[in-house]
């Protein structure tokens, strides 16, 4: 059976869109030229321990793209190695609701102006949200699908203080709360396995802990160490060790038991830069990890849900 036949153990992000819209729909990353509390001076300049100066973007805003530039620009790729004809914008770069409604407002209708975009997904920092940004998501859900994103990367104060992400959990369940009764307007949770001093029983209470709050969706990332950041320099004084493979892999597929099947998995290992990346360089082979996901989820005959209560 070809790997990319075989048939998935989990709620399935690609499968959930092809269901909602009968095909293919592709996400397009825009970089908004925002920036971050944690970057700016107003929680810290230096950001997230693993975090470098791109904020995982691709620096087309600093290049002179506008928004519906980089969406054309996205769909030419889109186009010609999925055959895909509708698309989700991804506001991916640092923080996409730390701007006032305003400006904000007007970056998401140019994304959403876009011929064949079908919806966007605004990543954010949970205490980025108020009232009003997401009322201003909301009121597009009636047209488009919207996914919000809130990077919490662990439900443990401990966790989020040594990574020096500037909130503790309670701005989650604060966050949470304001989506609470917001039918059509998607959360998807990320979570990454591996932070410095959390244990696998750690890891996987965030799986239960998510499970139970609600949310959408999950996108499980890798730690790896990325050239330039606050990370790599623990890397490289033996005060942090990556993961290894099958031990990333193992996790993985405890972490899925442990969620229940509604929710949709956006993503299931990183996706580093191989011009940035200093550890582990396993990290960089993407496909090999996601079938060991698939093939231990099979070996083990495990899927999502096996053991949420």
């Amino acid at each position: 059976m070809a790997d990319a036949d075989r048939m998935k153990r989990y709620s399935d992000y690609n499968a959930y869109l092809r269901n909602l819209f009968g095909e293919r729909v592709q996400k397009i990353s825009v970089d908004a030229g925002l920036t971050c509390p944690n970057r700016d001076g107003t929680l810290s300049r230096s950001g997230c321990i693993y975090c470098n100066a791109k904020g995982s973007g691709t620096g087309a805003f600093a290049r002179g793209l506008s928004i519906s530039q980089q969406i054309e620009a996205g769909k030419i790729g889109a186009i010609k190695k999925y055959k895909a004809r509708k698309f989700l914008a991804y506001f991916q770069s640092f923080t996409n609701t730390y701007a006032p409604v305003d400006h904000l407002n007007a970056l998401y209708d140019e994304a959403l102006s876009c011929e064949g975009v079908v919806g966007m997904a605004v990543g954010t920092r949970p205490d980025c949200v108020d009232k009003a940004k997401i009322d201003l998501l909301d009121a597009y859900t009636n047209d488009y699908l919207i996914w919000l994103e809130y990077g919490l990367q662990s439900a443990h104060d401990t966790t989020l203080a040594l990574i020096n992400r500037g909130h503790d959990f309670k701005a989650f369940e604060t966050a949470m709360d304001l989506v609470a009764h917001r039918k059509k307007l998607n959360v998807c949770a990320h979570i990454i396995l591996g932070l410095p001093g959390e244990t696998r029983a750690m890891m996987l209470e965030n799986a239960r802990i998510l499970g139970s709050m609600g949310v959408n969706g999950v996108k499980i990332h890798l730690l790896y160490v990325v050239r330039g950041t606050a990370l790599d320099k623990m890397y490289g004084q033996g005060r942090y060790t990556p993961l290894e493979q099958q031990e990333y892999v193992d996790l993985v597929c405890d972490f899925l038991e442990r969620l229940p099947t509604s929710v949709i998995i956006q993503r299931i290992t990183g996706d580093p830069h191989s011009d940035e990346l200093v550890a582990p360089l396993w990290s960089a082979r993407y496909r090999e990890t996601f079938n060991m996901i698939q093939y231990t989820l099979e070996a083990r005959d495990s899927y999502q849900g096996k053991y949420w209560i």
